[in-house]
């Protein structure tokens, strides 16, 4: 059976929707997800710029419990295990208090990916599956088996991977 590997971060969560509210409380700005995804470069700089001074909520307590589900991730996933030995990994080592909010959030909207299926990591280069669906290049330069870019506005600029724009996407490549 072929092993996916899957990010939890702006892949299966809506994680920089939530970090654009953070940041527009912390800033007094009305910066939207779809204006960061139009390619507007001197707002995503100011928007980084806001973000790369105040982003200390990352490692604060309860940020990673209550993020959104991205669209059709629940329901694509659940197929994906059907076909393939499906793992969530994501680099939450960085951010301590995220991994028990991370598990408590896959038992809530993946109940069906159970713990052993779970890994946590600080570099994802170990990493062995024939695809990783991730949206950090970081992580896919040195994976070993098919990479797939999935959408999101920090990576809109990167051309060197297959890229994935949403679940229906991913959907229709690998269960088609």
């Amino acid at each position: 059976m072929k092993r996916i590997a899957i990010d939890m971060d702006d892949v299966l969560a809506k994680t920089t929707h939530v970090i654009i509210d953070r940041i527009n409380q912390l800033v007094e700005k009305k910066y939207s997800y779809e204006e960061l995804m139009s390619g507007n470069t001197s707002v995503k700089e100011e928007f980084y710029s806001h973000y790369l001074a105040n982003n200390s909520f990352l490692w604060e307590p309860g940020f990673f419990e209550h993020i959104p589900v991205n669209e059709d991730a629940i329901e694509v996933v659940k197929k994906l295990t059907e076909r393939y030995e499906v793992f969530i990994v994501s680099a939450a080592t960085e951010f301590p208090n995220s991994l028990k909010e991370k598990i408590g959030w896959m038992e809530q909207y993946f109940p069906f990916i159970t713990w052993k299926h779970i890994v946590f990591c600080g570099h994802k280069h170990m990493i062995q599956a024939d695809y990783l669906i991730d949206d950090h290049e970081k992580n896919l330069h040195t994976f070993t088996g098919t990479p797939l870019l999935f959408t999101a506005p920090h990576n809109l600029h990167i051309h060197d991977f297959q890229r994935v724009n949403n679940w229906k996407e991913v959907e229709k490549l690998l269960l088609d």
